[in-house]
């Protein structure tokens, strides 16, 4: 079914939905009662990408998808403004912000392509400042990246790698002055400092540090998993375990998937 069709079949089920005869809940719902499923939604789609398995990424764009034209159609139905506005206003946006694409413009290198990016948002949202753009509510890794990210852009940022390297010396030994201190606020203010940091030195090597943990995360539970099942079969309780008979399967584990680091 070609997309334009599709795209009709789902306005008419939120139609439906949201009619005299549709469900109740549904027509209880306001864009902001929506927020928190979105979210969800999202973070469930997000999830699936990273799996890289493609029927969960089918499934979760069309949660994504439903949820997004559900609140464009309460939007519209309130005469906020509607789905057309809302897809002319996005095109309209990109084609102004590409114009090495879409204008006969040309840019010497990638620098100087953010630059104008940068100049291009500076106009559609005039008297904001730099990072207004940059949800509050964005996960801190992420939000720290983003912030780096936009710091560079306009040139505040360390001169080179070595510089970051440095600071992340600097502000792991001041982690430590307060921890010997004993000094909980300074010390969680300095590990904070250490962790800022350092996500911008994985930024510099091309690392998002958000998608680093996560794979870090996935990696620990599939190991403990795998881990739980050895203990399980050989009747060991883990709760009794001692930290020898740990390392032992946790190493087992390990060189299960050929793995030689932690």
């Amino acid at each position: 079914m070609p997309a334009q069709l599709s795209m009709q079949r789902l306005q008419g089920v939120l139609e439906a939905l949201l009619g005299p005869a549709g469900c109740p809940w549904d027509r209880e719902q306001t864009p902001r009662t929506l927020a928190d499923y979105l979210v969800e939604e999202t973070h469930e789609l997000v999830e699936a990408i990273r799996s890289e398995d493609p029927a969960d990424i089918r499934e979760e764009l069309g949660d994504v998808w439903f949820l997004l034209l559900f609140v464009a159609m309460l939007m519209e139905r309130s005469g906020s403004f509607t789905l057309s506005d809302v897809l002319d206003q996005a095109a309209a946006k990109m084609t102004r912000r590409h114009p090495h694409v879409f204008a006969d413009v040309e840019f010497a290198n990638q620098d100087a392509l953010w630059a104008n990016w940068e100049k291009e948002k500076k106009k559609e949202k005039a008297g904001r400042g730099p990072f207004e753009g940059i949800p509050a509510s964005l996960p801190p890794l992420l939000k720290a990246y983003r912030l780096h990210s936009k710091a560079a852009r306009l040139g505040f940022t360390w001169q080179d790698e070595q510089g970051v390297r440095r600071q992340m010396d600097r502000e792991w030994q001041e982690w430590e002055q307060a921890e010997a201190a004993g000094d909980r606020e300074s010390s969680c203010a300095e590990y904070g400092d250490y962790l800022f940091t350092l996500v911008e030195y994985g930024r510099r090597k091309g690392h998002k540090a958000n998608e680093a943990l996560d794979r870090a995360n996935r990696k620990f539970l599939a190991r403990f998993e795998r881990l739980t099942q050895l203990a399980d079969a050989r009747g060991l309780a883990l709760n009794n375990l001692g930290m020898d008979e740990w390392n032992m399967l946790w190493d087992e584990v390990k060189r299960a998937d050929g793995s030689k680091q932690d």
